[in-house]
């Protein structure tokens, strides 16, 4: 393979909601498998290290939280990770190992000040087995925002490889044009777009991104049934009369000028593989070139704080 082509791997499954292990246990086996395919960057989707809690309320009503809640919020904070931590040296190790890419979505553990905040992040493991970045969430979505704090503009990472600059954003962070823009003014070629929208919208989204970035597009998504909930959750309930399927999935592969390169998979677990040509990114880019030729810095003009949060100014 020469290096205007490169082999990717996007992982569509779940683990066991939050079961910690069964998640690693699922990143091994699938990372060792797409390597020997001969995938170079391997995709997981969001939170897939901690788990989609979809349909859960977590006890919440407006004005109110009772005890079977807070019981299932501890389980979800004992299953999330710490960035760096054991399980980032774990993947560091996979990733060495096989001599892959990571990207995968997690709950992140607040470690600086209370701990008791968590994020929905994405986390870029290299060959080398080393963290080269993360993405928290900028805003969660609906009552995610009962779950996840928001991330700030210190994590709006693009990271440079051997074959181009990888980066993305959260699900309906693909939504903010502005969040868009500070991934495109970073020179990035292969866009990662992680998500728990399963509707056919998100398939609009991923072609519009491609288009508009000229970049490579890779979503991907959990296909979830209720077997991967435990039984003894506190507030089961929840989901005991909703359909089997909680996700179809829809993960797929966009090029740089809209088209697919692996059509959605829906309705079942799988790998989707392509062999980017990577030629192709400068050749969309003829035409139209959003933060290049394209733009008008004459009349619009992007500032993005990137200072980490403090809170302590405040304090």
């Amino acid at each position: 393979m020469n290096s205007q082509h490169f082999r990717v791997a996007v992982v569509q499954d779940a683990p066991i909601l939050f079961d910690k292990q069964s998640a690693m246990d699922k990143i091994d086996g699938h990372t060792r498998d797409a390597a020997e395919k001969g995938a170079g960057l391997v995709v997981f989707p969001e939170v897939f290290l901690g788990g989609y809690p979809r349909g859960l309320s977590f006890g919440t009503r407006v004005g109110s939280r009772n005890a079977d809640g807070r019981k299932d919020w501890e389980r979800y904070w004992e299953s999330a990770i710490d960035i760096p931590g054991t399980e980032t040296d774990t993947l560091g190790e996979l990733a060495k190992e096989t001599g892959v890419y990571l990207v995968i979505g997690v709950v992140e553990r607040d470690q600086e000040f209370s701990r008791g905040t968590l994020y929905n992040s994405m986390v870029y493991i290299g060959p080398d087995g080393k963290v080269l970045g993360k993405h928290r969430k900028l805003v969660p979505t609906g009552s995610e925002r009962l779950l996840w704090g928001q991330g700030d503009g210190s994590t709006l990472t693009v990271i440079d490889t051997p074959f181009g600059r990888i980066g993305g954003l959260i699900c309906w962070e693909n939504y903010m044009p502005l969040a868009r823009t500070s991934m495109y003014a970073q020179g990035i070629d292969i866009y990662i777009a992680p998500t728990a929208d399963a509707r056919d919208t998100w398939q609009a989204t991923l072609r519009h991104i491609a288009c508009e970035g000229r970049c490579f597009v890779i979503s991907c998504n959990q296909y979830s049934t209720k077997d991967s909930y435990p039984a003894d959750l506190a507030c089961y309930e929840d989901v005991e009369q909703d359909p089997d399927i909680l996700s179809r999935g829809g993960s797929a592969i966009v090029s740089p000028l809209g088209e697919y390169v692996v059509e959605p998979l829906y309705n079942e677990k799988g790998i989707l593989f392509a062999t980017l040509d990577l030629s192709q990114i400068v050749q969309s880019r003829y035409d139209f070139d959003v933060v290049g030729h394209y733009s008008r810095p004459d009349v619009f003009q992007l500032v993005v704080n990137r200072k980490k949060q403090d809170i302590t100014q405040f304090l």
